[in-house]
């Protein structure tokens, strides 16, 4: 906005007082419109910075708490192995001792991963859910809705919140009625 509204021109005849109270006041309204768009832009500034750093530390909150996925990733099969090696173990009696050990390794490699936010979550008699599932079969099942997880051949795994491992599960599919025949 020019400054011309508010200095009268030199070759201009002088202004009754009616007249120059009416140009005065179109120089303010246009000098508080331009204020106001001043302002605006000095809000929309301001909230579009807030946004970014707002944005910037949930990244970096975010990069934090999954940075050690792949390795936490890794450490699932580990854990994996502990399992199976306790189900063989468990079957022969001369084993107790072992047995003990591999349980209080096992246990304390899931009290290592629970502290960085690896926590398993159960999935037989649950709903399939293929966020959290991945079906490596279909078995028909009396007695079970189909859909239905019957069976878990590896155990799913979250991390803070987010699926790091999908459980490998056995899904229920209805009884085949053409059999019972």
């Amino acid at each position: 906005m020019n400054d011309d509204l508010l200095s009268p021109d030199s070759d201009a005849l002088p202004l009754e007082p009616e007249e120059e109270i009416q140009r005065l006041r179109e120089a303010l309204q246009a000098k508080t419109q331009e204020a106001e768009e001043h302002r605006e832009r000095y809000l929309r500034g301001a909230a579009e910075f807030d946004n970014a750093r707002k944005r910037a530390a949930r990244e970096r909150e975010d990069y934090t708490r999954y940075a050690n996925e792949s390795l936490l990733r890794e450490l699932l099969p580990v854990l994996d192995n502990f399992s199976r090696a306790l189900q063989a173990a468990r079957s022969e009696p001369g084993a107790a001792a072992v047995t003990a050990g591999v349980e209080l390794i096992q246990r304390e490699l899931l009290r290592v991963l629970e502290k960085f936010g690896v926590t398993p979550f159960d999935s037989v008699g649950q709903p399939f859910d293929p966020e959290r599932h991945e079906a490596i079969a279909r078995v028909p099942a009396a007695g079970q809705r189909e859909g239905t997880v019957v069976n878990e051949t590896a155990r799913g795994y979250m991390l803070n919140g987010r699926v790091l491992r999908p459980a490998m599960v056995t899904v229920a599919t209805l009884p085949d009625a053409t059999a019972d025949s």
